[in-house]
Formats: C-alpha cells, structure tokens, sequence
C-alpha cells in the first residue's frame, strides 16, 4: 500500500512538471494554460484552501483538488504537446518548487473571496 501510494506521488510529481513545460508551449490553448497555471499555483503555493493543521480535511483538499485539477488541464492540452512536455519532464527529472507567484494568487482568490462574502453580507 505505501509503495503504491509513494509511485502515484511520484507520478503526480511528473505529470505538474509535465504540465509546468506544457502550460509554456505556444501549441497550448490559452483556456488549457490558464487552468494548467492555476493548478499549478494551487499545488505549489505554501497556502492552501483548507490549512493541512485541520485533521483529515486539511489533506483531503491535497488530495482531491490537485489531482482533480491536474486531470482536467492535462485533458485540455492537445496530445502532441503533452507526449513532447512528459519526455523532456522524464530527461530533466527536477522537483518543482514552491511558488512565490502561486502564494500571491492564493492570497488574491481569498481576498476576492472575502471581498464577495462581505460584499454580500453588506448588501443585506
């Protein structure tokens, strides 16, 4: 069991660098490169939606958004440009690391969504 879940770890360590060289490719749609750099933020960003301190739920986010996101981007982005961004990931085997731009957009989603939450409480 903790063998499987340590090569899925790494898979997914792979595929968000894949996605990394993928989101710069021109070949990229702007729709897929934009979800690809919010997955991308979200996974390396030092922040997360529910903190890892709240027991279970703080890991559930990790495991349910990251892969749930990385699913859809990686569906997003045309097959050629996918096989060209998982082989130079595969000949460069480097960890991604965390993200000052991802902790920035972190930040603005909550304070945009702070901003809605109270917006609404005003009004009423």
């Amino acid at each position: 069991m903790l063998a499987r879940l340590r090569a899925l770890a790494r898979r997914l360590g792979a595929d968000l660098l894949a996605l990394s060289l993928a989101a710069r490719d021109p070949r990229t749609p702007w729709p897929a490169r934009a979800l690809a750099l919010l997955v991308l933020a979200y996974a390396l960003s030092p922040i997360d939606l529910i903190p890892d301190p709240i027991p279970v739920l703080g890991q559930l986010d990790d495991l349910i958004i990251v892969p749930a996101g990385l699913w859809l981007a990686l569906r997003l982005i045309p097959t050629e440009v996918l096989a060209d961004a998982r082989a130079r990931a595969a000949a460069q085997p480097a960890r991604l690391a965390r993200s000052g731009w991802g902790l920035v957009l972190m930040l603005g989603l909550y304070a945009l969504a702070a901003w809605l939450v109270w917006r609404g409480w005003a009004g009423h």
